[in-house]
């Protein structure tokens, strides 16, 4: 698996369906992980709010070097995160970090200071 020694790009803001990201436009969701991220498209995987975050959603995290990785459940914790996507960052020895928007964001920003961390960011619901 490529390691990428790239910082991973600090949230400067989030609100309800907005998020500023150091170095990308701004958007409503979105894929961080050492050296960028992108908007983060849920039609890509196919993941919905039930059942949740996908295994595939991310593998694309570890796949750029995230040794910790935080999954926001949404500003009301309607997006779920399965059991079989947290057994899958088990099995990597990934440290997770699940939690409400703004909370998965200072988390993530505090984690992002001191390593390669990955997200998920869901600005809604």
């Amino acid at each position: 698996m490529p390691r990428d020694t790239a910082p991973s790009p600090a949230i400067r803001t989030v609100s309800w369906g907005r998020m500023e990201v150091e170095g990308l436009a701004p958007g409503k969701d979105f894929t961080l992980f050492p050296g960028g991220g992108r908007e983060w498209d849920w039609a890509r995987n196919g993941t919905r709010h039930s059942p949740g975050i996908c295994i595939a959603d991310v593998a694309e995290l570890l796949e750029h070097g995230a040794t910790a990785v935080v999954l926001s459940r949404g500003m009301r914790l309607r997006l779920q995160v399965p059991e079989s996507t947290l057994a899958y960052l088990a099995r990597h020895d990934v440290t997770v970090h699940v939690a409400e928007t703004t909370e998965a964001v200072r988390h993530y920003n505090v984690l992002a200071e001191t390593g390669p961390v990955g997200g998920l960011f869901h600005s809604t619901c």
